[in-house]
């Protein structure tokens, strides 16, 4: 299903079951797709299971502008609008995860019960002069270069860190690795190479700050593709009702990986 937003992009969303809804919004360069088990598992439980296609990513529209975290915001927004969601649960994996923050900041009072930030960007991951030991913008011009010229082959090397396949003893799933590979290629290069500064230059210090509603941080301390230290480990401490699980030796895609767990984990914040 699609909807048109305000700019006549179109937006890509899978709506399932009923219940108390809970919205998953997922991470770059991805798709919907990528929650296939959480959906699955919560949608058997009895919730309403809800996913969007960000614009740019996944089947929806691939239009040249937009590709910033406001935009982003506001179009989930309009989508939630028309979905006539209320009591929601709303769950991020990565850049997903600041989308989530924000969306609760600016738009989710008296809408939103409860957030999860898995694997999440937030509170900034650029290094600046305020954020001293932040990721340096080499890492993420690095990341340019590969999305924007090398995409096919970039892509295909990036799922080895995220799942933290490259570490020894690793049982490295293939078709986990092609699946992430297939959904960043449905999306659009110039969504794909936007979308790095909207998930690496956007400050939620004070988006966290601000939401008062019972938050879950959940991090793998292995995570190679957004670090522990400067991302779970801090965002808990700003947010004034949050909780922190994280997991020795866990990577950044562990909602995948380490599916069992993690859904495990999220059902009983959810119930609690």
């Amino acid at each position: 299903m699609k909807i048109t937003v305000k700019d006549g992009t179109e937006i890509y969303y899978k709506d399932w079951g009923t219940g108390q809804p809970i919205v998953f919004h997922h991470g770059w360069p991805l798709s919907s797709d990528d929650w296939d088990n959480q959906m699955m598992f919560f949608l058997e439980k009895g919730y309403r299971v809800i996913a969007h296609d960000r614009r740019g990513h996944g089947r929806s529209s691939q239009g040249a502008t937009g590709h910033d975290m406001e935009t982003y915001v506001d179009d989930a927004n309009e989508l939630y609008n028309f979905l006539d969601l209320k009591d929601a649960i709303h769950i991020g994996h990565s850049t997903g995860g600041g989308e989530v923050i924000r969306y609760v900041s600016k738009y989710g009072k008296g809408k939103v019960s409860k957030a999860v930030l898995i694997s999440a960007v937030t509170p900034l991951m650029l290094q600046t002069p305020d954020n001293p030991d932040g990721v340096p913008m080499s890492v993420f011009d690095e990341i340019r270069q590969g999305t924007a010229y090398n995409r096919a082959q970039y892509f295909e090397d990036f799922t080895l860190p995220f799942y933290g396949y490259n570490r020894e003893g690793a049982k490295i799933s293939q078709g986990i690795r092609n699946n992430w590979w297939r959904q960043g290629m449905m999306g659009g290069v110039k969504a794909h190479y936007d979308g790095i500064a909207a998930f690496s230059e956007f400050d939620f210090t004070e988006d966290l700050k601000s939401v008062d509603i019972p938050v879950l941080v959940l991090h793998g301390e292995d995570d190679q593709i957004v670090p522990f230290p400067i991302s779970g480990a801090k965002a808990v401490k700003l947010l004034p009702n949050g909780k922190l699980i994280s997991y020795p030796g866990f990577p950044h895609g562990m909602p995948a990986t380490e599916a069992a767990t993690i859904n495990a984990d999220l059902l009983a914040f959810i119930q609690s």
